[in-house]
This record gives C-alpha cells, sequence and structure tokens, in this order.
C-alpha cells in the first residue's frame, strides 16, 4: 500500500465583488498531501491517506474526493475540530495572498497515526504543513520512522511555505530531519530557492543526495518542465500542455504521484533500485509524470487523471 500523510483543507477564494457589495466565497477541497493521495489512487495505486478528518460539514466534503477516488482514509474516527481553512484573497493584478486558519489537521496523536499504519507499507508520502510547527514535526516524524520500519520507501515533497512559517531557520532544521530520512526527494524551484537561493539546482541536489537515504531528487521547474538527480545520472523532461489549459492547481502532487507509480511499476521504488536507474529510465519517468500533471491542468482546480487518460496520451491506451 502506498500511504500519504499531512494536511487536507478547504481553499475558500473569494470571488469578485458583486454590486450588493456582499464578497462571496467559493469552496473547493485542498491541501498537497490530500491532492496527492487522490492522484495516486485514480492511477491505479492501493492508498491510504493519513489526516485526521472532522465532523463538521467540510470534513464530509473533503470525504466525497477521496471515496470517488478509492483512497482509505486511515483514521477512522471524525474529529470535533473544525476543518483547517486556507483563505484566498486576489489583489488588484489577481495574485493571490492566502491566511491559513488551522484545525483538524492537526488534531492527532502519534501513538493514533502509528496504531493506523499497515504492517507492510510499499511507500509512505509526507509533506505541506509536517514540519511547520515544532510539536507536530516531532510526531511526523516518528510517524515516518514506524513507517519505514513497516518496510516503506520514504518520499517527500515539502512545498516551502515562508509566509506561513514564524521561525524560517527552525524550520529547515526540523525540514532537515524528514529529508534525512527520505529516499526521494521532490522540490520546486521555488523550494530550493527559498531554503538556500544562493545555490544552483545542481549544488541543491547534490546536497540533497548526500543525506542519509536519499537516491533520487526531482526538481520542477514549472513551465520548463523537470530535472531528476541521483548520485551518477541525470533525466530531463519538458511539460505536457494539454489542448486547452485550466489551471496549475495539483500540477506538482499530480506529477509527484506520477513519479511514484511509474517507480513502482518498473519496480525500481526499493532502495538501491532507485539510485540504479540509468538517465533515459529517469527520462520516463519525468515524461511519464509531466502527462500526470498536464492532464490534470487541462481542468479547473485538482482534477487527476485516471490511468486510462494517461495510457491513451502515452499511446498504451
Amino acid at each position: 500500500m502506498f500511504v500519504v500523510g499531512g494536511e487536507s483543507l478547504i481553499d475558500l477564494v473569494q470571488e469578485p465583488v458583486g454590486a450588493d457589495g456582499v464578497v462571496h466565497m467559493t469552496a473547493h477541497q485542498g491541501g498537497s498531501p490530500y491532492n496527492c493521495a487522490i492522484a495516486l489512487s485514480k492511477l491505479g495505486n492501493d492508498t491510504g491517506y493519513l489526516c485526521p478528518i472532522s465532523k463538521d460539514g467540510f470534513g464530509t466534503y473533503l470525504l466525497g474526493p477521496l471515496d470517488a477516488a478509492g483512497v482509505k482514509p486511515l483514521l477512522k474516527e471524525r474529529v470535533f475540530a473544525p476543518t483547517t481553512l486556507a483563505v484566498v484573497t486576489l489583489d488588484a493584478q489577481k495574485k493571490a495572498q492566502y491566511e491559513f486558519y488551522r484545525g483538524a489537521d492537526r488534531a492527532f496523536t502519534q501513538e493514533g497515526m502509528v496504531a493506523t499504519l499497515p504492517d507492510a507499507l510499499d511507500v509512505y508520502q509526507i509533506g505541506g504543513f509536517c514540519p511547520i510547527e515544532p510539536t507536530d514535526a516531532a510526531i511526523w516524524t516518528e510517524v515516518v520512522k514506524a513507517a519505514a520500519r513497516n518496510g516503506a520507501t520514504i518520499s517527500i515533497d515539502p512545498n516551502v511555505r515562508p509566509s506561513l512559517v514564524s521561525d524560517f531557520e527552525g524550520y529547515k532544521t526540523r525540514l532537515g530531519a524528514f529529508l534525512d530520512l527520505s529516499h526521494i526527494i521532490k522540490m520546486s524551484i521555488e523550494d530550493l530557492l527559498a531554503l538556500q537561493p544562493e545555490l544552483s539546482i545542481e549544488a541543491h541536489s547534490a546536497a540533497l543526495l548526500a543525506r542519509p537515504n536519499c537516491e533520487l531528487v526531482v526538481v520542477t521547474l514549472g513551465e520548463e518542465g523537470s530535472l531528476a538527480f541521483s548520485k551518477s545520472v541525470r533525466g530531463k523532461a519538458g511539460i505536457w500542455a494539454p489542448p486547452v489549459f485550466g489551471d496549475t492547481v495539483g500540477a506538482g502532487d499530480s506529477l509527484m504521484a506520477g513519479i511514484l507509480t511509474w517507480l513502482r511499476d518498473h519496480d525500481a521504488l526499493k532502495p538501491g533500485r532507485l539510485g540504479a536507474l540509468t538517465g533515459d529510465q529517469l527520462n520516463d519517468m519525468l515524461r511519464f509524470g509531466a502527462v500526470v500533471a498536464g492532464i490534470n491542468c487541462g481542468r479547473k482546480g485538482c482534477v487527476p487523471p485516471t490511468r486510462a487518460e494517461v495510457d491513451v496520451v502515452l499511446g498504451r491506451g
């Protein structure tokens, strides 16, 4: 089983103020780990999701896409804490500004989460808010260690958000503890610039590959595509542009799910096998991930494709 741990939330997006002067908000399900879990399941992976879900109406709203995709919520009991909200306000240039109101995504205990982990795991994927708060990070770190003891390959997509963190140096230390446990590390170019802007992509990747367990680094470059690095080879792929563009919401989460799926398909998920991939294989892996992300970008919001849709684009359907 693949298990994804991390936040789910509701994006409340402000609509243009109408003639009545009332602010209207549109609610969308979200959260990077939440999106990735849905994408993994739609690509044909047996997927569990580890995050508390509120008893409130937004919690029910979040469960709908998980159920439709076949994702298994591992924490069966819903919590009284309200669903975490991300309030999105657009400025005059349509640039999004975020304010987060956290609730249910932090309503967990270490014992409760560890107890729900399957005895046998293929992958444990972590990211998002997990390193932000010191108390949360300490618990999530123990969950990752428990998943590794159950046989999981550890992958991480941190989605670095400096605006959410009051102590960025402390955050980087906490994030480093997760990176030390990870076999696969995916970061965007924005993540790298936030962490150490003076380093090149190659220097960042070399430093990540020098950590105790890392064998594969993926860096996304927006419209410039993506790169992959092991200690011996590198790969590159461009984006796959959909015929009609929707938006980029969930593109990175979809690409991450595509990469993990490709690795599963090619029996390369285990430590030792990750680092043995050839440059051509890394190119193919990134291409698969790009198609998954590209199909998602042809839609409004995060709506990852099914495996059948990806296979049609790749000429396998």
